[in-house]
């Protein structure tokens, strides 16, 4: 592993330890060369899922951007930190449990727009009025009157190209 500091490849493994939950391992390193410490963090490396986006280009999919997306719409809501990466990891784990190597890009924002209706209401509807292209304010009064029936989040609108 190459130190971020000095750029030497020679380091020393201090500690290593097993992320509680997560099949990831935390460990911390010294550089041999200027003897500064850092942290990596280590994911066995599985089959890659390649997300078809709406223009139908391909890319492969990254667990960061799906958490970039759930960390804008909690923007300054009381949500922690933890449990917007639990969400991002509970959407991955469904991804590679449905056993496809290809997902849209559809799929994906339909599962975080029902993941952060169960989260957090304002989140909601800061990520779906993006996701559904809201264009009228009467599309956000029947977003936020569900939260008053108890119903479920609601199908998306289908978009015509």
């Amino acid at each position: 592993m190459r130190c971020p500091y000095c750029k030497n490849e020679d380091t020393d493994v201090i500690d290593s330890r097993e992320v509680m939950d997560k099949d990831v391992t935390r460990r911390r390193r010294e550089c041999v060369e200027c003897k500064r410490r850092f942290t990596t963090y280590e994911r066995a490396e599985i089959d890659q899922i390649t997300v078809i986006k709406k223009d139908k280009k391909r890319e492969q999919f990254d667990r960061n951007k799906v958490l970039a997306g759930i960390i804008r719409a909690c923007e300054k809501r009381e949500v922690s930190r933890q449990s917007m990466e639990d969400m991002a990891d509970r959407i991955e784990a469904r991804i590679r449990a449905s056993g496809r190597n290809e997902v849209t890009s559809r799929r994906i924002g339909d599962m975080v727009v029902k993941e952060l209706f169960k989260l957090d209401p304002v989140a909601y509807i800061r990520f779906a009025s993006v996701y559904n292209n809201f264009g009228s304010p009467e599309e956000f009064r029947k977003a936020i009157s569900i939260f008053g029936g108890g119903k479920k989040a609601p199908k998306r609108k289908k978009h015509v190209t």
